[in-house]
């Protein structure tokens, strides 16, 4: 593995549940497999509704029943993202166009990836939100977040291989 630690940024709208949720799944499969010091993840979300807040208690609770650790505060994307992440990792298509439309350039377009598109079934279009319902809603982000992560992981880890 390159010495330099790959950067990756978790986006959703109010990082309070699904990037936060994202950022704890994918820590956790990087510290099982031994790869901590080779990767830099946080999360964002497009909207500053909640800087400075922690995630949705519903999420915390569902996710640390999985094992799951939440240590960061919510945070907004910004421009000056692109320069620190190598990838910035939407939950869902208005995720995704926001993020594109903060982009400076080509290359920062580039880093711009959909989760779900890493997802094994190829059936899943998006990281849904849960916030409006009911606490099966974050046990399938969960899930769905447990594939993709597992998968974008691979993927990063093949492209640097392939370097």
């Amino acid at each position: 593995m390159n010495k330099t630690p790959i950067r990756i940024l978790f986006v959703c709208l109010g990082n309070i549940c699904r990037s936060p949720a994202a950022e704890s799944v994918f820590n956790g499969l990087i510290k099982a497999k031994g790869l901590s010091d080779y990767f830099i993840v946080e999360s964002a979300g497009t909207g500053g509704w909640h800087i400075g807040q922690e995630p949705d208690a519903r999420m915390r609770r569902q996710g640390e029943r999985r094992g799951l650790i939440f240590s960061k505060l919510g945070q907004q994307l910004g421009k000056k993202d692109f320069a620190r992440f190598d990838y910035l990792v939407t939950m869902d298509d208005s995720n995704y166009h926001d993020a594109l439309l903060l982009a400076g350039n080509d290359d920062d377009r580039k880093k711009v990836v959909k989760l779900a598109a890493f997802h094994s079934s190829g059936t899943v279009d998006k990281v849904p939100d849960p916030y409006y319902g009911g606490v099966e809603g974050f046990d399938l982000v969960l899930d769905i977040l447990e594939d993709t992560c597992a998968n974008f992981l691979r993927y990063v880890l093949d492209s640097q291989e392939n370097r």
